[in-house]
């Protein structure tokens, strides 16, 4: 059952009452304060008496007919679902969560934070965890799972990926202790495994990725099992077996042929340019990149285009074909400027590269020179962008290198050289 003090609480700020306008002839400020904070327990009249003033009904037991939409909401923040059917859910079960306290209340409550994140209102998804974490004591077991999950989902957004592993393991941790649906295991560890590739634990992302599958398999998930299909390729490519990772491209790629999903299809090309790249195909690279940047879908989103035009970028770059390379610059710069969150780790990232190879391109070396040195590279540092940093530090190395400042281009080989042993040791 729900702690009646924090439940009072959430309700007072939503309403943004003050505890004088709530206390005002049922109790004193300071007691309201311990009600709230569960320093004291109040008889059921004065908090009768609160909950009236708060235009809210104390209820007992379980609703199941809100239980049972609550559930249908819960399920929509897991699928590709129509936002406005999922915002207009979530009206009518907050219009029907803030005239009654009920079982069903912190459960919706910690959904918010997915839901949140859902419609990228990142700061929101923010607030609401700190709104939440002065009640996360009273959570049951199962609460306290989801509240790990989003919590979880949240640091992966913002790039915080240790941390965002450390809450998952802890839910993963529950998983026997409580009584959920195997479709929802599958998801903690498919996202498991996301972030293992995040962090690049490589034998990690296999195994989550292949226990994730078996249950999409048996469920005939097959856009599920498509995702996993592309981490495996990730993993088998970074361990250069190539043929095992064209194979489960292949395979994510004719999965989501069938089920008509673009995104998958598209997401595959990307990472089958990446992998030809790696080895030398420039021609391939390229081909499959240009499936990505060309499809006019709306299904592809910001980040899948931005990620091909800037991989584009970089091959034409690398080849020497400096004309098509600014014509990807120019478009990448549109691209970016359709971002709806500015504030994401992957938009900086993604604006660093468009504007390194800008001042490469347009030959303004001074600018090139200290924009990667000042402010690139340690954002890639403090970022732990291991990838990206030996990549950007050859980049440097070979530009010092060029103009004859070879003390300097030596340093930035060595970081790059450093940097590798680095990402090949984790």
């Amino acid at each position: 059952m729900i702690e009646i003090g924090p439940f009072i609480k959430l309700q007072r700020t939503k309403q943004e009452m003050t505890q004088g306008d709530l206390a005002e002839g049922i109790v004193s400020l300071s007691y309201l304060s311990k009600i709230e904070n569960k320093k004291t327990e109040a008889s059921p009249e004065i908090i009768q008496l609160l909950c009236n003033r708060l235009g809210i009904e104390l209820s007992d037991g379980v609703d199941s007919n809100l239980e049972e939409k609550c559930k249908q909401w819960y399920e929509m923040l897991y699928d590709v679902y129509d936002k406005t059917k999922i915002i207009a859910t979530y009206k009518e079960l907050q219009g029907m969560m803030d005239k009654s306290l009920n079982d069903s209340l912190l459960m919706f409550e910690i959904h918010k934070i997915r839901y949140y994140l859902v419609l990228r209102q990142i700061d929101k998804a923010l607030s609401k965890i700190n709104e939440l974490n002065e009640m996360a004591s009273s959570f049951n077991i199962t609460q306290h799972y989801y509240w790990c999950k989003f919590k979880g989902n949240y640091y992966s957004h913002t790039g915080e990926f240790n941390q965002a592993m450390h809450l998952y393991k802890i839910a993963e941790d529950k998983i026997n202790q409580i009584d959920i649906d195997e479709t929802e295991i599958a998801d903690l560890h498919y996202t498991i495994s996301v972030t293992n590739s995040k962090l690049r634990n490589t034998l990690e992302v296999i195994d989550y990725a292949n226990k994730a599958m078996d249950i999409f398999q048996k469920n005939y998930n097959f856009i599920r099992c498509a995702q996993c299909h592309i981490l495996l390729g990730i993993s088998y490519h970074r361990i250069k077996m190539y043929d095992k990772a064209i194979k489960n491209y292949n395979l994510a790629k004719h999965l989501g042929e069938l089920e008509k999903n673009n995104q998958v299809i598209q997401l595959t090309n990307h990472n089958l340019g990446y992998l030809y790249s790696t080895v030398g195909n420039a021609k391939e690279a390229i081909k499959y990149y240009l499936f990505v940047v060309e499809d006019e879908e709306e299904s592809i989103n910001i980040n899948g285009r931005l990620t091909a035009i800037t991989s584009l970028i970089q091959e034409y770059y690398n080849l020497k074909n400096y004309e098509r390379a600014s014509e990807m610059a120019e478009k990448a710069k549109i691209i970016l400027n359709k971002a709806y969150d500015k504030d994401n780790h992957y938009y900086q990232l993604y604006s660093y590269l468009i504007q390194t190879y800008t001042y490469a391109l347009n030959n303004e070396e001074e600018k090139f020179k200290s924009f990667v040195t000042d402010e690139f590279i340690p954002y890639l540092k403090h970022h732990e962008d291991y990838g990206n940093l030996v990549l950007y530090a050859k980049m440097l190395g070979n530009y010092f290198e060029e103009n004859g400042k070879y003390k300097e281009s030596v340093k930035y080989y060595k970081l790059a050289n450093s940097t590798y042993n680095e990402l090949i040791n984790l």
